[in-house]
């Protein structure tokens, strides 16, 4: 089954940390993505630009609305993201909690959908198949 492993940190508190700490903590994030590389468990993994980057855009009445910024102001952000293929939870929470993320935020993992299944419960979407890969 995949899941996805959720980075959330406080992006303030990276440039506050020594130098040292932080090549401390991306050498051990490094062999930590190794890790799951050398048990065949990771699918996809990288890291997202700061959310001063982000854009967020939505419908209403019709009309495209595009703001700066995330969608949520929090304390903590969305660093970046793991995809594993693991036998259950229990085994995504295993990784999740071998994260030096956990050493200064949080590490959310979460289910993905199995496309096939969902096709079969909710049918196929009405999008073309080039507009479904621009869009899932």
């Amino acid at each position: 089954m995949k899941y996805i492993l959720m980075d959330y940190v406080s992006e303030a508190g990276w440039p506050q940390l020594p130098r040292a700490e932080q090549e401390r903590w991306l050498g051990a994030y490094n062999a930590y993505v190794e890790a799951m590389a050398k048990a065949g468990v990771l699918r996809g993994s990288t890291g997202l630009q700061p959310t001063a980057a982000a854009t967020t855009v939505r419908v209403v009445n019709d009309r495209t609305q595009v703001l700066d910024g995330p969608y949520a102001d929090s304390k903590e952000q969305l660093g970046g993201f793991h995809i594993i293929d693991v036998t259950d939870l229990d085994a995504a929470i295993a990784w999740a909690a071998r994260s030096p993320t956990t050493l200064h935020g949080i590490v959310e993992v979460r289910p993905l959908h199995d496309q096939a299944a969902h096709e079969r419960e909710f049918g196929r979407a009405a999008l073309k198949p080039t507009e479904r890969e621009d869009h899932a």
